[in-house]
C-alpha cells in the first residue's frame, strides 16, 4: 500500500523562480533545482535545451539559437516558453506517474497583480494540474524556515530571490503587512555590469557579474578584502580582457540595490502593528532566498534596522519550496495561506 501511495501521489511544490525553479515531489522530495532558462531555435521556436543546460548556452549564442528567461522579476513575462519550461520540469519529475494529474502549489510574490496570478495558475493548468493552489512567497519561506505562522505572534520574513525581494510581517496565517520590490539577485548583477562598464571600460556579461557577487561580493566590509580575476571585451581596443577585481569595488557597485532592500525593510516595519512590532523585536527576523547569502547582508539589515536577524539555517535557497512542501504534506493545517 506504501508503494502504491507513493507510485500514484502527485503532489507538487514548485517555487517558480527569475532566477532558478524548484520542485519538491511529495514523498521524495526536492528533486529539481535548475535555472529559469529556455534555449530554442529562432525560425521554428522549438525548444533544445532547458535549465542548466540552456545556461551554458547563455551568451554563446549563434544567429540560430536565443536564450530566453520567461520570468521577469518573479512574474511571467512570456507566457508560452514558461508553459513549455514548466511542462519539461513536470515531465522530467513525474517519471512513470504521467497519467495521474498533480495537484500543484506554486509559490508566487505578494505584489503579484490578479493579472499575474492567473497567468500563473493557467500555465500550471495547461501542462496537466488537475487542482493549483498559489501561496505567496514570503509566506512559504516562512513556512519552509519552521516560523509559527498560524499564532497570534509576529513573524517577519526578507526572502531575497533573483527578480524580487518579498518582505512580510506575518499572524495568524495571513500576512498584516508587506513589501514587495523588484529589486534582488538580478539587479545586483547589472548594478556589477554597469560599474565595470563605467569604471573599467570592461563589458561582461551576466554570467561573469554572478561570479563576481558570489565569490567576492559584500553588503559591509570584508577583513581581510579579496579579489578576483573577470574576463570581458575592453570597450576601448574592442579585444578580450581580463581584469583584476577587489571586493571593495563590487561592494560599491551593490551599494544601491543593497540600501533599496534595506529601504524596503524599514516601510515595512513602519506599518507593522504596535504588538507585532514588539514581537519582532524579541523575535528578530529571518533572512531567505539566494540574495541572503550576500556576504554581509545580514550585518547590513541589523545595522539599518537595529533589531535582531537571523539566516535560514537548513538553506535559505530552498526556503519557499520547503514551504510549498510543507504545504502539501499539511494542507488542512495550512488550507488559509493559499488560494
Amino acid at each position: 500500500m506504501g508503494f502504491l501511495s507513493r507510485f500514484f501521489s502527485n503532489d507538487i511544490g514548485i517555487d517558480l523562480g527569475t532566477a532558478n525553479t524548484l520542485i519538491y515531489v511529495k514523498g521524495e522530495g526536492i528533486v529539481l533545482n535548475e535555472p529559469s532558462i529556455v534555449a530554442r531555435h529562432k525560425a521554428t521556436q522549438k525548444v533544445i535545451a532547458v535549465g542548466r543546460e540552456a545556461k551554458e548556452m547563455m551568451g554563446r549564442e549563434n544567429t540560430d539559437i536565443e536564450t530566453i528567461r520567461p520570468l521577469k522579476d518573479g512574474v511571467i513575462a512570456d507566457f508560452e516558453v514558461t508553459e513549455e519550461m514548466i511542462r519539461h520540469f513536470i515531465r522530467i519529475v513525474q517519471k512513470n506517474k504521467l497519467f495521474v494529474r498533480p495537484r500543484i502549489v506554486v509559490s508566487v510574490p505578494s505584489g503579484s497583480t490578479e493579472v499575474e496570478k492567473r497567468a500563473v495558475r493557467t500555465s500550471c493548468e495547461r501542462v496537466g494540474a488537475r487542482e493549483v493552489f498559489l501561496v505567496s512567497e514570503p509566506m512559504a519561506a516562512a513556512i519552509g524556515i519552521g516560523l509559527p505562522v498560524e499564532q497570534a505572534i509576529g513573524s517577519m520574513v526578507i526572502d531575497v530571490g533573483g527578480g524580487t525581494t518579498e518582505i512580510a510581517v506575518i499572524a495568524l496565517s495571513g500576512i498584516v503587512t508587506s513589501e514587495s520590490i523588484r529589486v534582488a539577485g538580478d539587479a545586483m548583477d547589472q548594478a556589477i555590469i554597469e560599474w565595470m562598464r563605467r569604471k573599467h571600460s570592461l563589458l561582461i556579461g551576466p554570467r561573469n557579474a554572478e561570479m563576481l557577487k558570489c565569490k567576492i561580493g559584500s553588503a559591509m566590509e570584508l577583513e581581510p578584502e579579496e579579489e578576483a580575476p573577470v574576463r570581458g571585451r575592453d570597450l576601448v581596443s574592442a579585444v578580450p580582457k581580463t581584469l583584476i577585481v577587489n571586493s571593495r569595488e563590487i561592494r560599491e557597485a551593490l551599494a544601491e540595490p543593497v540600501a533599496q532592500i534595506v529601504a524596503a525593510v524599514r516601510r515595512a516595519l513602519e506599518h507593522t502593528p504596535p504588538e507585532l512590532a514588539a514581537d519582532i523585536l524579541d523575535r528578530g527576523m529571518v533572512l531567505s532566498g539566494g540574495g541572503a547569502m550576500l556576504r554581509k547582508l545580514r550585518e547590513r539589515l541589523i545595522q539599518g534596522t537595529s533589531l535582531p536577524t537571523y539566516v535560514d539555517s537548513e538553506d535559505p535557497l530552498t526556503a519557499v519550496v520547503r514551504g510549498n512542501a510543507r504545504v502539501l504534506e499539511e494542507f488542512p493545517r495550512y488550507r488559509k495561506v493559499v488560494y
